[in-house]
């Protein structure tokens, strides 16, 4: 199974400079058909036979430049490559995304045998978007009873609403829309809701925020969007003293007219997060064992498509219509 991200519409609709052609995915649950030479471990210890379901982190770190050896940031190594994003498949290997009934896993992947108890919907339906969000609140960090914002309802941030609320959060409060990925924040435990479509302008936003709020705005505001514009509006919603992260901007949207006075005046702690390493995944896979009737992410998988129905997948995705689309290989 593989998910459809909102990074693999952006590929599509050619917004990422990318070098072509490519398999598409990224997010991506297999069983193993034949395991090459030496492989006989995942990245935590447990052995691994053919037909064992796995899924593996989608980019490799070479571990010993700057970043990665010195640094301890390995998701910033110049060397870093993801499936489904950086390979193209005019060249062997091939077969390097999961838009495929096959996928080749180069030597150096981070690969996670899958417990049993744990369904592939709840590993997709979480998708890049947990390990994403998990790394992001880490750097941002959520105090014990912290009041979060989340600007978003997408995967992103369904996935930050249920990490802010497993870290202590007291109160969320989610933005975004359509109705029905409103519906599912309040699933996933939303103490508030702002509905996009109600609230059209910016001010009317924010003074949501901050009636919410006791009138101060929030302790920590994670911003799950991708639109420029939420970060300007985003950063007015925080206390002051507050911590803003930057999380949504996976692509170039542009820029957008700011005033950096409101840091220095509001006292931000403003912090940005790109993607995740090995870490993250172990944990997601731990957290979504454990937290899996409080927040269940196999309910987010709303639509499968075939294979051969791929752009119809990417469509439906990048119209807001799905919770989260799938392509199962040779099914309907």
């Amino acid at each position: 199974m593989a998910g459809i991200c909102g990074t693999d519409v952006h590929l599509w609709k050619g917004e990422l400079p990318i070098g072509l052609p490519i398999i598409l995915g990224h997010e991506t649950v297999g069983r193993i058909e034949q395991l090459g030479d030496g492989l006989e471990r995942d990245w935590t210890g447990q052995p691994l036979s053919v037909g064992d379901r796995v899924t593996w982190n989608s980019s490799i770190s070479c571990g010993h430049c700057y970043y990665c050896a010195e640094k301890r940031q390995p998701t910033r190594c110049p060397q870093r490559r993801a499936y489904g994003i950086g390979h193209r498949c005019d060249q062997p290997p091939h077969f390097l995304g999961g838009y495929a009934e096959f996928h080749y896993l180069k030597p150096g992947t981070t690969i996670f045998k899958l417990p049993e108890d744990l369904p592939t919907e709840s590993v997709i339906g979480a998708g890049c978007a947990l390990i994403t969000a998990i790394h992001g609140v880490e750097r941002t960090g959520i105090n014990w009873q912290d009041t979060v914002v989340v600007q978003g309802a997408g995967p992103v941030g369904i996935a930050a609403l249920a990490v802010a609320k497993s870290a202590g959060a007291g109160k969320v409060i989610v933005i975004g829309g359509p109705k029905h990925r409103l519906e599912s924040a309040r699933k996933f435990g939303a103490d508030h809701v702002i509905d996009l479509d109600e609230l059209k302008k910016s001010d009317e936003r924010i003074k949501a925020v901050r009636d919410l709020t006791g009138g101060f705005g929030a302790d920590v505001v994670l911003e799950c969007v991708g639109a420029p514009g939420a970060v300007v509006e985003g950063m007015e919603m925080c206390r002051d003293g507050g911590k803003y992260l930057v999380l949504g901007h996976y692509c170039d949207a542009g820029t957008v007219a700011f005033n950096p006075h409101v840091i220095t005046r509001k006292q931000l702690q403003v912090f940005g997060s790109w993607s995740s390493e090995p870490r993250h995944l172990k944990g997601a896979i731990e957290f979504l064992r454990r937290w899996r009737k409080q927040f269940a992410f196999e309910t987010m998988v709303s639509h499968r498509f075939s294979l051969d129905k791929a752009n119809e997948a990417l469509a439906t995705t990048a119209n807001w219509q799905s919770a989260k689309s799938v392509i199962v290989p040779g099914k309907p």
